[in-house]
């Protein structure tokens, strides 16, 4: 059942894909800080993660003004990637996944972290509870939207 007040639903939509815009920007600048700043080393699996963050940050905001319901697809795709990505990356971290399966070169293993707060919270996590909260909310500004791409 869709709101009828299509007003509400587009700024609704257009608020949720803003604060998914947010999120990405936030999530960029802090790998970047990390790898370029603290000097982190960055590994296969978390290039790809970038591969699929970056682009949101130049996409979303071009589908702001004017809003554009198929952005939501476009995000979708890149945010399932990633998010993908970062559940394979948290699980070779937890030793889930055997050496063998790991795409990362001797010099910089993806099952290291070199961030570790709160003694779970590391690098991998974090990119996976950011694919996580911006896929949710992809998901309402969907069923905000006037299209309702998952329908």
């Amino acid at each position: 059942m869709k709101n009828t007040d299509t007003g509400t639903s587009v700024s609704s939509a257009w608020l949720l894909v803003f604060g998914c815009w947010l999120i990405a920007t936030i999530a960029t600048l802090a790998s970047l800080f990390f790898s370029e700043v603290v000097k982190l080393p960055v590994c296969v699996l978390c290039w790809y993660q970038r591969i699929a963050m970056y682009p949101l940050v130049l996409m979303l905001p071009v589908a702001l003004f004017p809003f554009d319901d198929k952005i939501i697809r476009y995000a979708g795709v890149l945010t399932l990637f990633g998010g993908f990505v970062a559940l394979f990356h948290v699980l070779l971290v937890a030793g889930a996944i055997p050496e063998s399966a790991q795409p990362c070169v001797a010099d910089i293993p993806c099952s290291e972290t070199h961030l570790n707060i709160f003694g779970w919270l590391n690098m991998p996590m974090m990119s996976l509870l950011t694919f996580a909260v911006i896929g949710i909310l992809l998901f309402f500004a969907n069923t905000k939207s006037n299209r309702g791409y998952l329908e």
